[in-house]
């Protein structure tokens, strides 16, 4: 007898290998996603602007870092003798304004050049609601805790966002062709906009999801949002705020992921390396020990073969610092690692 309905993705009909160039973009949940990546040794430019949560803000920055356009001057805030700019997550911020605006023109450009140069985008939608800032009129990433009265807050229509992400993909792939697009819906629950509303917009989300990969043949979706709430239907899955999964969730998504997204190669070498990381992050029960330098000393090895695969200098140079820690024992010393 079942007791729950698993939910297995069909595979994607393109698959990552392990050369694949991504960038990741949206949600906080595509910054989860981003350091699952980049964990596994996959060249990642993870969420470069902070956590985006709406398909305007999406829209409006990605298509500023591909232009090399300034960050929109008229959004640039000042709060408790920092500098914000609206567009961005409160984790960008300067002392002044210029300072603020070189940080931000450096994170355009690179952002800039990795979608150019990119094979994948993986894009987390994270609501249908926007916030309209009351002054300029403007749609903005974040109110960086600013008085509620100078925002309206309102549902952005289907047809609007459908308009958006449609320009979106169109323009993302005349400035790379070669660019495949995966899009996910966040599985963090937006309770402040109320249960009912939550499920609204993440329809509107989803609906225009699916109607991209109808049209759109290097558009792909991946059910993020409907393995959380379908699969891991039960609270035990959320953090203690009962909003966003938790770590065994986020872990269970992300093999779901593999499943259906990588290839072949990709998959063995993330076997791989997931059984060095589990050698690198062994500690013996006694160390300086003949036992255990020969343990390093054949881990070292181990890395120096899998150096061609991907960049394990950091790692390399951290089991080459523990040898080196090492000092004269006394021959009767318990040899046990």
């Amino acid at each position: 007898m079942d007791f729950r309905t698993e939910l297995t993705p069909e595979k994607l009909p393109v698959l990552i290998g392990p050369d694949a160039r991504i960038v990741t973009l949206g949600s906080c949940f595509a910054e989860v996603l981003g350091r699952q990546l980049t964990d596994n040794k996959v060249e990642v430019l993870n969420n470069p602007f902070g956590t985006l949560f709406n398909p305007v803000s999406v829209d409006k920055l990605l298509r500023a870092a591909i232009q090399q356009t300034e960050p929109d001057p008229e959004l640039y805030v000042e709060r408790d003798g920092l500098w914000f700019h609206y567009d961005f997550h409160s984790s960008f911020w300067g002392h002044t304004r210029e300072e603020l605006q070189r940080r931000l023109a450096v994170c355009l450009t690179q952002t800039g050049e990795a979608l150019q140069n990119a094979d994948w985008f993986v894009l987390t939608l994270g609501t249908a609601f926007v916030y309209r800032h009351q002054e300029t009129g403007k749609v903005v990433a974040n109110c960086h805790k600013m008085p509620g009265f100078l925002f309206e807050k309102y549902l952005y229509a289907y047809e609007h966002v459908q308009s958006t992400l449609t320009g979106l993909v169109k323009f993302l792939k005349r400035t790379n062709p070669n660019l495949q697009i995966l899009l996910t819906v966040s599985p963090v629950r937006h309770t402040k906009d109320s249960l009912p509303m939550n499920q609204v917009s993440k329809s509107i989300l989803r609906a225009v999801s699916h109607e991209l990969t109808v049209w759109h043949e290097p558009v792909h979706y991946f059910p993020a949002y409907e393995i959380m709430m379908d699969d891991l239907r039960d609270y035990r899955f959320y953090e203690a705020d009962l909003i966003h999964p938790n770590a065994v969730a986020e872990r269970y998504i992300f093999e779901k992921f593999a499943d259906c997204a990588f290839d072949a190669e990709l998959r063995r070498f993330i076997t791989d390396w997931q059984q060095l990381k589990k050698a690198l992050a062994h500690r013996p029960f006694h160390e300086r020990t003949d036992s255990h330098r020969r343990f390093l000393e054949n881990l070292l090895k181990q890395l120096d073969a899998f150096a061609h695969r991907a960049d394990i200098s950091q790692e390399r140079h951290e089991v080459e610092r523990r040898l080196r820690s090492f000092q004269t024992i006394d021959p009767g010393a318990n040899q046990a690692a």
